[in-house]
């Protein structure tokens, strides 16, 4: 990540702040004005905030909440979901039927704590936990670490719940729970700084939002959040007119990573599978059932996450085991 920065000087930088005027609550949309344009290849430094009003900790508690958030609360429409969106982005010369290449360069946490909450109902176990619940957990930015309730430090491992672009236009309007093949709430942990997501585009300019950060999530975001808090990402933005994929794709710095998305998890498996096979006889020219083979010896898959409505898998093979590292 450090040398690719250093190789491109010269790309022209965007500073994309958290304001009532950049953001969007709750939903995606194709009919969303952009609140900036740039041209392939530039990059965006996007300030994001997270959570609801009634997520934010209570005075006593000393965390401060960050200014822009208050402000955001009271002056920009929620939608019929929980999720605040810096964005959108529009890139010029992304077309329907171009790929969007979404370089992840750098994620800083932007606060010193996080929320997380299960409600009634909802979850993957939600008729064991049948109320609601909030807690807030102390951050460290200079250890990377977060304190539970009861004392353990974990490390974080920040990264954005959501990216996303425009969804088909004739959807209209889309709650922010579901992820679905213009991305979205994938809260795919893996998609760490050094990490790229690639976006099918349904709509010119791409209209790219992202928000949702999370300072530390398993896979299954089982309770139904994570660590969630503010962040500020670094994104490199690329149209990519070679690569015809309908379905998201992405790149940790370790491995390649095909995503599905399904009510159903065995149809969510099934549909990352499927898209790694392709990737592999592309990238190895091999046979299709040799692919398969090499799936079941080198692939694993994860459950990404099990509360959105539209559940997650997310298939991962090592580059360095064939060759790509």
């Amino acid at each position: 990540m450090a040398s690719d920065q250093a190789v491109k000087t010269n790309v022209k930088m965007h500073h994309l702040r958290a304001t009532p005027e950049t953001s969007h609550w709750g939903f995606l949309d194709a009919k969303l004005k952009p609140v900036l344009t740039i041209k392939s290849g530039e990059r965006v430094v996007i300030d994001t905030v997270s959570g609801n009003p009634e997520m934010m900790p209570p005075p006593n508690l000393g965390m401060p909440v960050l200014p822009e958030q208050t402000e955001i609360h009271q002056k920009v429409p929620k939608g019929t979901g929980n999720h605040l969106f810096t964005g959108p982005i529009y890139v010029e010369g992304a077309e329907p039927g171009d790929v969007l290449e979404v370089s992840i360069l750098d994620i800083e946490m932007r606060q010193d704590w996080g929320w997380n909450i299960f409600r009634g109902l909802v979850g993957t176990i939600p008729e064991d936990y049948p109320y609601y619940r909030i807690i807030h957990i102390p951050l460290d930015r200079k250890t990377n670490t977060a304190t539970m309730p009861w004392g353990l430090k974990i490390p974080t491992r920040p990264f954005f719940g959501q990216l996303a672009v425009a969804p088909r236009p004739e959807y209209g309007r889309q709650n922010s729970k579901e992820p679905r093949e213009f991305g979205g709430n994938m809260d795919c942990k893996e998609l760490v700084a050094g990490s790229k997501v690639y976006l099918p585009v349904w709509t010119k300019g791409a209209l790219f939002s992202t928000g949702d950060g999370h300072a530390a999530q398993g896979d299954g975001e089982v309770c139904g959040t994570a660590i969630e808090t503010a962040l500020t990402g670094t994104f490199e933005f690329n149209v990519r007119k070679d690569l015809k994929w309908r379905m998201p794709h992405a790149e940790s710095p370790t491995h390649f990573i095909t995503l599905g998305l399904d009510v159903d998890l065995d149809d969510a498996a099934a549909q990352a599978l499927r898209a790694m096979i392709d990737w592999l006889v592309e990238m190895l020219n091999i046979s299709r059932d040799h692919a398969y083979s090499f799936c079941s010896f080198v692939v694993d898959l994860h459950v990404t996450q099990t509360v959105n409505n539209v559940k997650g898998v997310h298939a991962m093979i090592e580059k360095k085991l064939i060759g790509k590292a």
